[in-house]
């Protein structure tokens, strides 16, 4: 099997809010969206982040799981600047996003990040660390600032 993540998919309790949050609130296109059951956005080169109705979601895994919130996961977006984590956590709390931690420094990589909760409680790093970055192949580098 390669090494790679097609579709990264997330119960949600409320569909509706997702909707509104990552389309209405901070301007993401849907590259699909079946009212009622799942709406998917392509968050990069063959990357898709879905939300799907929480009690559809358990059917379509035939029950495998009894709850269906998520917990013990974050998802990280990237920026360039410190100021563009300030700017992308204060769009995402006018958007309806929780405040989970304000942004500040990391200092174990010269960082800086802030942490929100959209309206399902999906937990989003807004990070600027000055070690990441991805070549022309679509490889991530993870290292000292250079």
């Amino acid at each position: 099997m390669d090494q790679r993540t097609h579709f990264i998919t997330l119960a949600t309790r409320d569909l509706d809010a997702a909707r509104r949050f990552y389309r209405d609130g901070l301007g993401w296109e849907p590259l699909a969206d079946v009212p009622g059951e799942i709406i998917f956005f392509q968050t990069g080169p063959g990357l898709v982040l879905g939300f799907f109705e929480a009690e559809k979601f358990r059917e379509d895994i035939a029950d495998a799981v009894p709850e269906t919130s998520t917990s013990g996961v974050t998802l990280a977006h990237n920026v360039d600047s410190r100021e563009a984590v300030d700017s992308v956590v204060d769009s995402a709390v006018a958007a309806g996003a929780r405040l989970i931690k304000s942004p500040q420094p990391v200092p174990v990589f010269d960082g800086y990040h802030g942490h929100v909760a959209d309206p399902n409680g999906v937990i989003w790093e807004i990070c600027y660390n000055p070690g990441w970055s991805v070549d022309d192949s679509g490889r991530v580098r993870l290292g000292p600032a250079d």
